[in-house]
């Protein structure tokens, strides 16, 4: 290619494509963010857990007031209000486990195997109650 800008562009494309790891990748990214703007001394896991339930309440005001129903049927831009509380709340889990050093998706499947116990298909199925119920 004859254009170094379309080049950098098109490896900067190539890049995002091969990411072996996507969450690595945005973790890497995060740590990249903080880094530039000197927030490391704002990112302790009492900071950052807090950031995330402050966005978690963010996300709960869309939903306020709202039927079940309504809940499932947003409109475009609600959606896309939604869809921005998530990913506020995704980062803050992303920061708060790489400063605990928790990998999420380890600690995400060791938490399934642990509730498929707790919640026996055969015991609660069609049941939302705490699994402390069926003991």
């Amino acid at each position: 290619m004859k254009n170094p800008q379309v080049k950098e562009v098109m490896n900067r494309l190539l890049d995002r494509v091969m990411v072996e790891d996507p969450v690595d990748d945005i973790k890497q990214r995060l740590r990249k963010f903080v880094a530039d703007r000197d927030w490391q001394q704002f990112n302790s896991p009492k900071n950052l857990s807090m950031a995330l339930i402050a966005e978690a309440g963010e996300l709960v005001e869309h939903f306020q007031w709202l039927t079940d129903e309504q809940s499932k049927k947003l409109d475009t831009d609600q959606l896309k209000a939604v869809s921005h509380e998530l990913a506020d709340i995704f980062i803050y889990l992303l920061r708060l486990a790489d400063e605990l050093n928790v990998d999420l998706l380890k600690a995400s499947n060791e938490k399934l195997i642990i509730n498929s116990k707790k919640y026996p298909v055969e015991k609660v199925k069609g049941s939302a109650k705490k699994y402390t119920y069926y003991d």
